[in-house]
């Protein structure tokens, strides 16, 4: 193994706590802000074909009337996001926004080469997204004709009220994930720099890196506990030493 590698795996290891401790509080960051703190958002989508001819067989649709409906849609996305969309959308359901505010809600889409446009309104309330999103497909039929003096869109399908609407964001399990992940990075990244900045000296290899010279010797730290485990050692061989000179001392008198 690469030495600086091993080096940074022992410093992860000896760092372990903060590298933990940062990976559950990005976690439950990211779990408290998913649950409890960012508004749920839900989406609903009303869909309408561009095809004067929609009512016919499709035999007797005109390949190039298609070609020309397909071209138009690019249009008519502008058109339903313009303030002469918006505005009697906001007026007829009552909506305290602003017709820029009401456009960033509104997504225009599309397939390629399809004459089906899809308008998707994301909102906190389903309800309100479900009564915006079929308003606007129905007062953009009813305008169109008179802007552009064409009538060729027909409602395809409109928005519907579900009982248990799931929102489209936040994304709690994502979050989490994202959270875990930058928590690692971060716990690493703090783990790192601890170390980093870290000058006191430790072991006999850190104070041979700072002085550049051979150790002969070390001292060994010895804790409080360990001093007066020593000293009391000390006392029992002292009195079995004082005990001893006492018996040879006695002996000798008794042969004198």
């Amino acid at each position: 193994m690469d030495k600086s590698f091993r080096d940074v795996f022992l410093v992860l290891k000896k760092r372990g706590w903060t590298i933990g401790l940062t990976v559950v509080f990005t976690v439950a960051l990211a779990g408290i802000l998913s649950f409890y703190v960012i508004q749920p958002t839900y989406e609903a989508t009303s869909q309408f074909i561009v095809n004067d001819e929609y009512e016919q067989r499709l035999s007797e649709v005109s390949i190039e009337k298609i070609r020309t409906n397909v071209e138009l849609i690019n249009t008519y996305n502008v058109v339903i996001k313009s303030p002469a969309i918006l505005d009697k959308v906001i007026d007829q359901e009552n909506l305290s926004m602003s017709d820029k505010e009401l456009s960033q809600q509104l997504d225009v889409s599309s397939a390629e080469d399809s004459q089906v446009v899809a308008v998707t309104v994301t909102d906190g309330s389903h309800e309100r997204a479900v009564r915006i999103a079929n308003a606007t497909v129905d007062v953009f039929q009813n305008e169109i004709s008179h802007l552009m003096n064409i009538d060729n869109v027909r409602i395809l399908s409109i928005a519907e009220v579900e009982k248990n609407p799931s929102p489209v964001a936040p994304n709690p399990m994502l979050n989490i994930a994202i959270g875990l992940l930058l928590g690692i990075m971060l716990g690493v990244a703090i783990a790192l720099f601890k170390e980093y900045m870290d000058f006191s000296i430790k072991t006999k290899r850190d104070l041979q890196e700072c002085i550049d010279i051979p150790v002969v010797g070390t001292i060994s730290r010895v804790e409080e506990k360990d001093l007066k485990s020593m000293n009391e050692e000390a006392s029992q061989r002292t009195r079995s030493q004082k005990g001893a000179h006492l018996h040879v001392v006695k002996k000798s008198e008794k042969i004198g």
